[in-house]
């Protein structure tokens, strides 16, 4: 059996509906399971309750791993016999800067170390860009025809969350991702003003971005999740990529068979969220 961490969420939907389809035993861990609706043959289960007995394979989403304690976490899956964890990742990571500089990177670097140390078999998927940061634009768009923001010119490839799902599964289901940590991104390099642009063309409406200074666009970001630490750090990623088209990762397509999937796809299959 496979448990799932942040089951009901972008990515951990995504792996549950991929194991379910493989015909897997999955148990999928959520706040709420019994108002949740799962796939066929996929069982819910509270977070809160760690029910790992039984589970051979762990999903294991950092958010919900640092909620209720990694080590705690992680000792419960060795005591209940779990023998792979496959670990949500980032690839900032792979960034090499002063951990004050790179809060995300430093966190998730540690996560990792910690799954290693379990001396479990272990894989972490490392992401870049989630497709999903554009719904931090949603309400701009549903009130106008303008996004403001930092950094026009910044460039990123968004993976859409459907992907990354499929390669957790695929390395939960099969042996050849063990010990691997394959970086995720879209199939092509885009700047915020360009997403915008394509999220406009989707709904039927044109939309543009309009950069605001850094400091202005610190302020509105800070609050909820995003402390003024992890703030800096995003502002300065994407300082540093403006202009800079990002490099393109060729691991979904040989993890998967197919290429990933394009951001004007994820576009269209939320469309919604913007008012399309």
């Amino acid at each position: 059996m496979i448990v799932v961490t942040g089951a009901t969420g972008n990515v951990g939907a995504h792996v549950v509906e991929e194991l379910a389809a493989a015909g897997a035993e999955v148990r999928a861990l959520t706040r709420d399971p019994e108002a949740t609706r799962f796939p066929d043959g996929v069982s819910g289960a509270r977070t809160e309750d760690l029910p790992l007995e039984g589970a051979t394979g762990l999903f294991l989403h950092g958010a919900v791993a640092w909620q209720l304690g990694v080590e705690k976490l992680l000792e419960r899956a060795k005591e209940s016999g779990v023998r792979r964890i496959v670990t949500l990742s980032s690839s900032s990571v792979l960034e090499e800067a002063d951990p004050k500089d790179n809060p995300i990177g430093a966190m998730h670097r540690e996560l990792e170390a910690q799954v290693e140390r379990t001396g479990l078999e272990w894989t972490h998927v490392r992401p870049g860009a989630f497709a999903v940061n554009a719904f931090q634009w949603a309400d701009q768009i549903k009130a106008g025809d303008v996004v403001y923001g930092a950094y026009a010119g910044a460039h990123v490839a968004p993976i859409h969350e459907a992907d990354m799902g499929a390669v957790a599964a695929r390395a939960l289901l099969t042996d050849d991702l063990v010990g691997r940590t394959p970086e995720l991104t879209g199939p092509e390099s885009l700047t915020f003003a360009d997403q915008v642009r394509v999220i406009g063309e989707a709904i039927g409406r044109p939309l543009r971005y309009e950069e605001i200074p850094h400091e202005v666009a610190r302020e509105k970001m800070i609050g909820g999740f995003v402390t003024p630490e992890i703030a800096d750090a995003l502002l300065r990623f994407s300082a540093g990529c403006v202009d800079r088209p990002q490099a393109i990762s060729p691991e979904v397509e040989r993890i998967t068979g197919r290429p990933p999937r394009t951001f004007a796809e994820w576009v269209a299959d939320h469309r919604g969220a913007f008012g399309g």
